[in-house]
């Protein structure tokens, strides 16, 4: 999968499936997760959002099961 980089604190890069609702996160730290049944409005409102480790925190991470990809 494609990842954008992205301009946050804790998350280096973002990228998501829209054909399969795959959300991947590559941290500062090198890990890489992906997160399951992640629409395209959700990943949009992510990578738009003012505070994106923030709202990755309160819309992403406590709301959709999480698993290490790489």
């Amino acid at each position: 999968m494609d990842r954008k980089d992205v301009s946050s604190s804790t998350i280096k890069s973002i990228g998501h499936d829209p054909s399969t609702n795959m959300l991947e996160i590559e941290f500062h730290s090198g890990k890489v997760y992906s997160y399951s049944d992640v629409s395209p409005e959700k990943h949009a409102e992510l990578v738009n959002a003012k505070s994106i480790g923030q709202h990755f925190g309160k819309h992403i991470r406590s709301q959709h099961n999480g698993a290490i990809a790489k």
